[in-house]
C-alpha cells in the first residue's frame, strides 16, 4: 500500500503535500478504478495478529493499563468533590490539569519522540504515571492530601500521557504492517472499551469499600504491569534515523504543523476532533458534579455511566470496519459524529435521580457506539496518510490541537457550572458538539464533487 499524501520521494525534506487527496466518499462502480486514499477497511483474516507475540504483549500492556485507568477516571474527581469539597469550578480545574500537558507540550513532544526509541518513551511514561498515582494514597494516609496535590498529579499524568500516546501511535506501525493497521487499531480500541466497561462499575464498588485514594493505588499497579509487559516486546526498538544536520526543534514542529494543516483530509479530521473534544469536555467536566454533587448518586451508580460508554464503545468498535466498508470512510464518519451528538443531546434531560437515569445511561452508551466509527477510522486514516519519519510529530501536532482543546473546554465547563449550574454546562457542551460534523462533512462533499472525474473504487469485501 502506498502513501497518497505526498509525491515527494523524500518527505522529510518537504512534507507539504503536492496532491489533494480527499476522503473516500463511498462505493462507486468499478468502471474507472483509481487509488484508494485510505487504509484497507476490509476485515483481516481472523487471528492473524494474535499470532504476533510482540503485538500481543503491546495489546496486553495497553489493556492492563486501561483497566486501572477506568478506576482512576472516577476516583480522582470523587476525591475532589466528596472528600475535599471542591466547588464546580475547582472540579473543572482538575479536569483542566488532566489535559493541560497536551496544550503545553503537545507540539515539541512529537519532535522529541521522533528523536528517541519509542518503546523506551512508553515505558518511562508508564513508570512516571505509577509514581504520581502512588503519591495520592500515601498523602491521604498521612492526612496531607489536598486539591493542590491532586492538580499536580493530574498535570503530571497528562505530561506522561502526552509522550506515551504519541510514542504508542508512532510505534504501532513498526510492529504491524500497513495492511493490518485497521485490525490492530480495532483490537486495541475494543480491548480498551471492554476493560473500561467493567472498570468504572468495579471502581465505584472499590471506592465504596476501600475509599477513593486506595482505589487510585490499583491504577498505579496497573501502570507498572504495563511497563513490565512493554519491556518484554522482542522486536528491536528502532533507533531514530541519523541526521547529517543539527536537529532544529522549531523546524521539526513547523514541519508537523504545515503537513497537518495543508493536507485537506488530515485538516478536516483534526478540526472535527478538536470541536468534538472542546464541546464534549465542557459537559464531561461537570458530569460528576451533577451526578455525585447535585443528584447525590453513589459512586457505583455514577460509574454506570462510564460503564455504558465503554460497552457502547466496544460494540461500536466491532461494527467500524463493516460500516466504513459499506458507506465509505467519509460518509461513515459524518454519520458517526452526527448520530452520536444527537444521542448525547437526547440523554441530558433524563439524568435524574429516578428511573429516567437508566434511559440516560442507555442513550449515552449508544452515543459511543455511534462515535467509534469516526474515532477508529480517523486514527487508521491518519496513520496511513503520514510518512513514517513524520508520524511522531504529526501525531503530536494532532493531539496538541485536539487534546489541547480539552483543558479550555474544562475551564469553560467549570465557569458555566459555577455560575449557571452543572446541567446548563452539559447542555451547552452537547449543543456545541453537533457542530463537530461540519469539517469532515465539507471534506466529504468536496471529495464527492471530484468523484465524477476520478471515482474511488468499491472497497473490497
Amino acid at each position: 500500500m502506498t502513501l497518497s499524501c505526498s509525491t515527494d520521494p523524500n518527505p522529510e525534506t518537504d512534507p507539504t503535500p503536492d496532491t489533494d487527496p480527499t476522503l473516500d466518499t463511498g462505493p462507486t462502480p468499478d468502471t474507472e478504478p483509481g487509488p484508494t486514499p485510505g487504509p484497507d477497511t476490509t476485515p483481516a483474516r481472523p487471528r492473524a495478529l494474535l499470532r504476533d507475540a510482540d503485538f500481543r504483549r503491546l495489546w496486553t500492556a495497553d489493556t492492563v493499563s486501561q483497566a486501572g485507568t477506568a478506576v482512576t477516571v472516577l476516583a480522582l474527581p470523587l476525591i475532589a468533590i466528596g472528600a475535599l469539597d471542591a466547588t464546580p469550578f475547582q472540579a473543572g480545574l482538575l479536569v483542566t490539569f488532566e489535559y493541560l500537558g497536551f496544550l503545553l507540550l503537545g507540539l515539541p513532544a512529537g519532535a522529541w519522540v521522533d528523536r528517541a526509541r519509542r518503546r523506551r518513551v512508553m515505558v518511562a511514561g508508564d513508570v512516571g504515571r505509577a509514581v504520581l498515582l502512588a503519591s495520592v494514597p500515601v498523602a491521604s494516609s498521612l492526612g496531607m492530601l489536598g486539591l493542590p496535590q491532586l492538580y499536580v498529579v493530574a498535570f503530571g499524568m497528562s505530561v506522561c500521557t502526552v509522550f506515551f500516546d504519541v510514542a504508542a501511535q508512532s510505534h504501532l506501525p513498526q510492529l504491524v504492517d500497513g495492511t493490518r493497521l485497521m485490525e490492530a487499531n480495532v483490537k486495541l480500541e475494543a480491548s480498551r472499551t471492554l476493560t473500561q466497561a467493567a472498570g468504572p462499575g468495579a471502581g465505584g464498588a472499590l471506592i465504596g469499600v476501600l475509599t477513593a485514594p486506595l482505589a487510585v493505588a490499583v491504577d498505579a499497579v496497573s501502570y507498572l504491569a504495563s511497563a513490565l509487559l512493554l519491556t518484554r516486546v522482542r522486536r528491536p526498538d528502532a533507533a531514530p534515523p541519523a541526521s547529517t544536520t543539527q536537529p532544529n526543534l522549531r523546524a521539526e514542529i513547523t514541519q508537523g504543523l504545515r503537513f497537518l494543516f495543508t493536507h485537506p483530509t488530515l485538516r478536516a479530521l483534526t478540526l472535527t476532533s478538536a470541536v468534538s473534544n472542546l464541546c464534549g469536555t465542557i459537559g464531561a467536566s461537570m458530569l460528576l458534579v451533577l451526578l455525585a454533587g447535585d443528584l447525590g448518586l453513589s459512586p457505583f451508580v455514577c460509574g454506570l455511566v462510564f460503564t455504558a460508554e465503554a460497552v457502547g464503545g466496544f460494540l461500536g468498535s466491532l461494527l467500524t470496519t463493516r460500516i466504513a466498508a459499506r458507506l465509505g470512510q467519509g460518509p461513515a464518519m459524518c454519520v458517526s459524529v452526527l448520530t452520536s451528538g444527537v444521542l448525547w443531546l437526547l440523554a441530558l434531560p433524563f439524568y435524574q435521580a429516578d428511573w429516567r437515569f437508566a434511559l440516560a445511561v442507555a442513550l449515552q452508551g449508544l452515543g459511543w457506539t455511534a462515535f467509534m466509527t469516526f474515532k477508529i477510522t480517523s486514527v487508521a486514516l491518519r496513520q496511513h496518510l503520514c510518512p513514517p519519519p513524520l508520524l511522531g510529530r504529526i501525531t503530536a501536532t494532532f493531539r496538541f490541537v485536539v487534546w489541547g482543546s480539552m483543558p479550555i473546554g474544562a475551564l469553560l465547563g467549570g465557569a458555566l457550572g459555577e455560575h449557571f449550574g452543572a446541567r446548563t454546562a452539559l447542555w451547552v457542551g452537547a449543543l456545541g458538539e453537533l457542530l463537530a460534523v461540519l469539517p469532515v462533512f465539507l471534506a466529504t462533499v468536496r471529495g464527492s464533487g471530484r468523484a465524477g472525474t476520478r471515482p474511488c473504487p468499491r472497497p473490497p469485501h
